[in-house]
């Protein structure tokens, strides 16, 4: 296959695809449906035209047989008033409006079964038209209905699939709040048990070590407060003064000297 016909052969099929995207099956019914009618109208009005000829047809066959029936008169009361070449000239005259009456009629006997014809045609026209109009809606129905549900159908799937994210979503929100709270709760099991600390309570030992460190602490702190209290009273008791015991030596060196004197 050569350059151009594969060329020719893509273009024409992207072309066909692009048309059957683009087409409409319900707007190509009615489009048929509207050349069906402009049809049967076309019919119908050839119809109203034969049937209009036929009728002047009609007309002029009476008014020349009226003429007929005038001219007939016209030559008997001739022939009574001894004027045979009167009559004879209405008889003539008669004579070839019988022709013409001759040739009106049988041209309205083709036209009437001209009339018939296409009548006939008109009604069986018609009847196909009013059934490619029933046809017609039930076709652009069941497209419209497998239209609908086309398009449902993308929808939900669209929507499943959405709800399907948010699904996983959900599990694993619920998946990590059950872990937290797992873990949170082991944690309040060790800190309880006392296998893990608390972070207040760092270096301070467990709660043995807690309550004698506590005990030992307020065991001291009573030692040295009585400790305090009896180093003060032997303080204020036994104790003298500092500048009583400088004024003693030189009272009684003064009071030898005032003696041997």
């Amino acid at each position: 296959m050569s350059l151009m016909k594969r060329v020719s052969l893509i273009f024409r099929s992207k072309a066909n695809t692009a048309l059957d995207r683009a087409e409409d099956p319900r707007e190509t019914l009615d489009y048929s449906y509207q050349r069906q009618l402009d049809l049967l109208s076309k019919v119908r009005r050839g119809v109203a035209d034969v049937a209009t000829s036929r009728k002047r047809v009609e007309l002029q066959v009476n008014q020349l047989e009226q003429q007929a029936v005038k001219l007939q008169a016209q030559a008997q009361k001739a022939l009574d008033m001894q004027r045979e070449d009167l009559a004879r000239e209405a008889l003539t005259r008669k004579s070839a409006l019988g022709g013409q009456i001759e040739d009106l009629k049988t041209q309205h006997a083709q036209l009437q079964g001209e009339e018939e014809k296409l009548t006939l045609a008109q009604q069986r026209l018609q009847a196909k038209v009013e059934s490619f109009r029933t046809r017609k809606e039930t076709i652009k129905a069941n497209y419209t209905a497998a239209e609908a549900q086309t398009r449902i159908g993308e929808a939900m799937s669209g929507i499943g699939e959405e709800m399907g994210d948010v699904g996983l979503a959900i599990q694993r929100a619920e998946d990590k709040t059950a872990n937290m709270q797992a873990r949170a709760g082991a944690i309040d099991e060790l800190i309880a048990s006392g296998a893990l600390d608390d972070a207040s309570s760092l270096n301070r030992g467990d709660d043995i070590s807690r309550e004698l460190d506590a005990m030992s602490s307020q065991s001291d702190v009573e030692a040295e407060l009585a400790a305090l209290k009896g180093g003060s009273t032997k303080e204020v008791y036994s104790a003298p003064p500092a500048d009583a015991l400088e004024a003693k030596p030189e009272t009684g060196t003064g009071a030898g000297t005032e003696g041997k004197a």
